[in-house]
């Protein structure tokens, strides 16, 4: 057998052109390549290389990107049945499904397209988020971050990638340069790939905030986070016709005790919305006993409190419009509030 010969009499129009490049022992055994064959096809100076254990780079050049990217998953992905790593998707018969491991760290960053991630090419090692469990080691391009949990992959460019925020974690988690963690938090918030609380959790779920750098790191990626809301908030106010409120005040009573603060406050309606930033962290149930407690007062006193969540906020501006005009509506029909002073925040 020589490089020109074909690899077996079944055809590999079925096979996307990255898989006719790249291809696992048991899909050549399965185009009639002996594991002799493929080996005498890796000796110094052939046309082939063996990439990672069992995975096979079918041209005697470096990988591409896209090559590395889906030997990697081929090492790692669990097989479906002996001797088959990937099989085809339903959706797509010519596109494998990699089971069990995903593309995560600054690869996955790269891939979402982070500016602020180095290029895939000059990433020595591509990490592969697998089950806890999975029997594998780190080994040539390939490096295994174990997890208890699997998250749902997102699909890029026919790649199971991690979601931003497992990303962002794993990849952090690597990094002692404090100017490089706080770029890649930023660029998630700023760059809309997901909200602060979901970072934040991630964060804390990897043990991270620990870390001085990290958590001067997340301390900026609140502050980005909550500016990025109150902008929104003020974006749905004056896109969908709101009355304008009073911003960013005080309440107290009369001579009497602070109330807390409010993100927006209608005084003739006595409707407020609240921001809800919090960031999930050791502390959070003690904050949101908090928050329960003021909402509670305030009801109490016959103040509509509306809670919306950043991430409400940016996906569905619209909805959460409806809900506060559904209760100044409201107003009308409900018993007057009691007196309160308004004080600038």
């Amino acid at each position: 057998m020589n490089h020109n010969t074909p690899l077996s009499p079944r055809p590999l129009r079925h096979l996307s052109e990255v898989h006719r490049r790249v291809m696992t022992a048991a899909q050549l055994r399965s185009h009639g390549v002996s594991a002799a064959d493929a080996n005498d096809q890796c000796r110094p100076g052939g046309p082939w290389q063996q990439i990672l254990p069992g995975v096979f780079l079918l041209h005697p050049g470096p990988p591409t990107g896209e090559e590395r990217l889906h030997a990697v998953l081929m090492y790692a992905a669990r097989e479906s049945s002996p001797g088959v790593p990937a099989q085809p998707g339903a959706d797509d018969p010519h596109r494998p499904v990699y089971a069990e491991a995903m593309i995560t760290g600054l690869a996955a960053l790269a891939l979402h397209g982070f500016a602020s991630a180095p290029p895939l090419l000059s990433l020595e090692k591509l990490d592969i988020l697998v089950p806890r469990l999975r029997r594998l080691r780190s080994t040539g391009p390939a490096r295994i971050v174990r997890t208890a949990a699997l998250p749902t992959p997102q699909q890029v460019t026919g790649v199971p990638v991690a979601p931003v925020p497992r990303a962002l974690a794993d990849a952090v988690s690597g990094l002692a340069d404090a100017g490089a963690v706080r770029r890649l938090l930023t660029e998630a918030v700023r760059g809309g790939h997901c909200e602060p609380a979901s970072v934040v959790r991630e964060l804390n779920n990897a043990k991270l905030l620990s870390r001085p750098h990290v958590v001067d790191a997340v301390d900026s990626l609140l502050a980005e986070g909550r500016a990025i809301a109150e902008d929104r908030l003020y974006r749905m106010v004056r896109e969908f016709g709101l009355p304008d409120p009073v911003w960013n005040v005080d309440l107290r009573l009369p001579g009497g005790p602070h109330l807390g603060g409010l993100d927006a406050y209608w005084p003739e309606q006595a409707v407020a919305v609240e921001l809800d930033t919090r960031a999930p962290r050791q502390d959070d149930d003690a904050l949101w006993s908090e928050y329960a407690r003021k909402r509670e007062h305030l009801e109490r006193l016959g103040i509509t409190v509306v809670h919306i969540t950043p991430k409400k906020l940016r996906d569905s501006m619209e909805q959460q419009a409806t809900v506060v005009r559904t209760a100044l509506m409201a107003s009308a029909d409900r018993d007057p509030a009691a007196y309160v002073v308004v004080l600038p925040r």
